[in-house]
């Protein structure tokens, strides 16, 4: 027992297991289909989040535009789950059966080529993942080969953000235009609007979701994770150690971009559309909150600050329609300048200090009072010394 707690504590995984009580336990049984549905969905931006924190809080690079990897991860999956319910007898009233509503109602008569790949789940799996990574790999060593960084990297990505929205708004006819794509029914057969399958695919968003926490607690521990902190830091002491910053940053940029895209994909399946409105400027500067009100030093805190700003955002938008978003920016700010080290900072300065004083004070043994002895023996006169024996016979006579 004590070489379990002490290789949790050492690997820092004791706060995921208590994540994992909380998402796998405590919400299942204490909470009905319809907020289970609703954390399934805010722990599909906890990806986004978690991404974040290895990109922006370790490896020192500010991303404000991961909605870009969010959406495309999102629209993989979607264009697999329109393909399945635009089959040629759900169609048959259409000019053009066998195609997607929103190619019909745009006059598109076929099915264009990028398309057919999403008609295997395979290569859609494939394609979901590879596309954004592919896609970071490029902005990443573009940028990063050239130095450039901070807030300049961070207008470009918005940039990125901004074009990207447009194009999918502009190519309605391909790909849904502003509606997105909806009406999404079953994955490979399976009814995804069931009850069932709702509680299904939470328990998946979960598994994967841990299993994301302890890749990047992985990466966190290991060599890589102590270039990243220290290129963060002290960049040029790094580069001039013969290491090549650039490509540890294209790493980590690649890896939050992937886990993104797996967000998108469990989001689109657990809420059943997706839209441009969720790859945009906004929707990007929203995730990076989640990270900053968690930790952005602390992957199980920016899971933490996902639950917490959406389900804030969902309470402010049915209590207070017409001032939710300065409530959220409210709560924004509140924390960002009252706690610059978000939730987590908060738990490891104030609440852990605590817990762990008082637990010592509580394993600590009262203190034993002993009485001193007391000594029963009559008391006999020391003997004087031969000087002082001399002295005193003569005082005597």
């Amino acid at each position: 027992m004590n070489a379990a707690r002490l290789f949790m504590a050492r690997h820092g995984l004791g706060s995921v297991l208590l994540l994992a009580v909380l998402l796998l336990v405590v919400f299942p049984l204490t909470l009905d289909l319809f907020r289970i549905n609703l954390v399934g969905k805010y722990l599909s931006y906890a990806f986004v989040a978690l991404g974040l924190v290895m990109l922006w809080g370790w490896g020192g690079v500010l991303s404000l535009g991961q909605g870009v990897f969010f959406g495309l991860g999102g629209y993989g999956m979607a264009m697999f789950l329109k393909l399945e319910a635009s089959d040629p007898e759900s169609t048959k009233i259409q000019s053009t059966p066998g195609i997607p509503d929103f190619m019909d109602w745009n006059q598109v008569t076929a099915l264009p080529a990028w398309w057919q790949p999403f008609h295997s789940l395979p290569l859609t799996l494939l394609l979901m993942l590879g596309v954004p990574t592919l896609l970071a790999w490029i902005i990443g060593f573009a940028m990063f080969k050239r130095r450039v960084g901070g807030v300049y990297f961070a207008i470009i990505t918005q940039a990125v953000a901004l074009i990207l929205t447009v194009l999918i708004i502009g190519q309605q006819g391909y790909t849904g235009g502003v509606n997105g794509m909806t009406d999404l029914k079953t994955l490979a057969g399976w009814d995804t609007r069931t009850d069932s399958a709702k509680w299904t695919l939470y328990f998946v968003c979960v598994a994967l979701l841990l299993a994301a926490i302890v890749l990047c607690t992985w990466v966190q521990k290991s060599k890589l994770g102590t270039l990243l902190l220290a290129m963060r830091d002290k960049e040029d002491r790094v580069r001039f150690s013969g290491y090549d910053v650039a490509n540890f940053r294209v790493f980590v940029f690649c890896l939050s971009a992937l886990l993104s895209a797996v967000g998108g994909a469990m989001f689109t399946l657990q809420v059943g559309f997706m839209s441009p409105s969720l790859v945009g400027i906004v929707p990007s500067i929203e995730m990076v909150i989640f990270a900053a009100v968690g930790g952005r030093m602390s992957l199980v805190g920016a899971v933490y600050g996902a639950l917490l700003v959406n389900y804030g955002k969902t309470y402010f938008s049915e209590s207070f329609p017409d001032l939710w978003l300065f409530m959220m920016a409210a709560l924004f700010l509140g924390v960002v300048l009252a706690f610059p080290d978000g939730l987590a900072g908060v738990w490891n300065d104030k609440v852990a200090p605590r817990l762990k004083a008082w637990a010592g004070r509580k394993k600590a043994p009262a203190p034993v009072v002993v009485a001193p002895a007391v000594n029963t023996e009559p008391v006999t006169p020391p003997k004087p010394l031969p000087r002082e024996r001399g002295a005193a016979e003569g005082a005597a006579a």
